[in-house]
């Protein structure tokens, strides 16, 4: 199983495929086993929940619910688009993640 991402926490992303098609959030959490993302207010899920040390009331909570990475692609920050994404070897020999589309170095 490969447990290579592309895609890194804190990256920006767009649902291209699924009930959450369209919209775009920040990665919370990468879980690489799996291939999933947590993406902030996406695909947000109800859990009925006792009270305790983390919820002091208890009832139903909304939470970000994985997705899977097949169905994301990252968004270019001078592009503003959902873009593929490719390597690219710097001159002090960094490999940094660079846009398909515009050549944009991603990786900062």
């Amino acid at each position: 199983m490969q447990t290579h991402m592309h895609i890194k926490k804190e990256d920006q992303v767009k649902v291209i495929a699924g009930k959450e098609k369209g919209k775009t959030g920040r990665v919370l959490r990468v879980i690489a086993k799996k291939r999933q993302l947590l993406i902030e207010k996406v695909n947000l899920v109800k859990r009925h929940t006792r009270p305790s040390s983390q919820h002091r009331q208890g009832g139903i909570i909304e939470k970000e619910s994985p997705i899977h990475i097949s169905n994301v692609m990252i968004i270019c920050p001078k592009c503003s688009a959902a873009v593929k994404i490719g390597a690219r070897m710097l001159e002090d020999g960094a490999k940094v993640r660079c846009c398909k589309k515009c050549g944009e170095v991603i990786d900062l």
